[in-house]
């Protein structure tokens, strides 16, 4: 016998804890299993279990068998497992969740591609731009944008996003453009209100240099589709990513503000439960989202 099947046939029989009842499911006879035991036990020169007419248990060195064997017999399943599943046809229910912004413009064609690659998937998208528990909601696979709220996901990034300050011209003409961030406190400022801790609060970076500055304005909204729409109007100074501000600062639309300091970035990643073995759909989404968006790359700015 291999050593893997003389694992298998005493994690068994520890479970068990009778020789008998492992031959019956073994569909041996009893003599047949303690023969086996016996060879296992010389070939490891320790005795693993303590025999009596009713039962067996654990000796010391059976016990350390015990728990490294199974451990080492879980790791094989998840292998091939692994293995198995990134040869098997992608078929079944897709639940994505995506933010609205992000989601339509960009996440939306990746999945209409994705869709007509594997045709026996059926792909559910859900956006939104609230909070969303991929674990406890049930969803395979999240796109987004900041750093990875769960330990108890997996991420893997898909392209980088940097944010920059923008404002329309117009603004600017009429309030004067900031040369400090800290003069952004006596400008009105369009801030995304997604979470009260991060509500206009603004992190920037030159150099060795750093500010925090919290801003305020007469204008705030959870949506950043909106927040844009209020920058082009003249409302203000907006926090926003390159790939949605970048048409309008080429434009002239928009004027990138206080060019010199950076913001932290916000790199685009999809993200999943961990899990030890991935269904096949949820390893072709996640792959499939990585080379869509190193083909299609996010406009940038400069």
């Amino acid at each position: 016998m291999d050593a893997v099947s003389d694992l298998s046939f005493f994690v068994l029989l520890a479970r068990l804890g009778n020789l008998s009842a492992a031959a019956q499911q073994l569909g041996v006879t009893p003599p047949t299993v303690s023969k086996r035991l016996a060879a296992l036990e010389r070939r490891l020169g320790v005795r693993l279990l303590h025999r009596t007419t009713r039962r067996v248990s654990l000796s010391p060195e059976g016990e350390a068998y015990l728990a490294e064997g199974s451990r080492l017999l879980g790791e094989l399943q998840v292998l091939e497992q692994t293995v198995a599943g990134s040869r098997a046809t992608p078929r079944g229910l897709l639940r994505v969740h995506g933010t609205l912004g992000f989601g339509r413009r960009c996440l939306a064609p990746a999945l209409s591609a994705f869709a007509r690659q594997h045709a026996e998937v059926e792909v559910q998208l859900q956006l939104s731009d609230r909070p969303v528990n991929l674990v406890e909601q049930g969803i395979d696979v999240a796109v987004q944008l900041g750093s990875l709220p769960d330990a108890r996901l997996t991420a893997r990034r898909l392209a980088p996003n940097r944010r920059l300050l923008c404002a329309s011209p117009r603004y600017l003409r009429t309030a004067g453009e900031p040369v400090r961030p800290n003069e952004l406190t006596s400008h009105q400022c369009i801030v995304l209100r997604e979470s009260d801790e991060t509500f206009g609060t603004w992190h920037l970076r030159s150099g060795s240099k750093q500010e925090t500055v919290k801003v305020r304005g007469r204008l705030a909204t959870n949506d950043g589709d909106t927040a844009l729409q209020w920058a082009l109007d003249g409302h203000g100074i907006l926090l926003r990513s390159a790939w949605d501000a970048a048409p309008f600062l080429r434009s002239g639309r928009l004027r990138q503000v206080l060019a010199d300091w950076q913001l932290p970035d916000a790199d685009v990643s999809v993200v999943y439960p961990t899990k030890q073995h991935l269904s096949a759909r949820t390893r072709a989404v996640v792959d499939f989202l990585a080379d869509w968006f190193d083909k299609h790359p996010l406009p940038t700015w400069p």
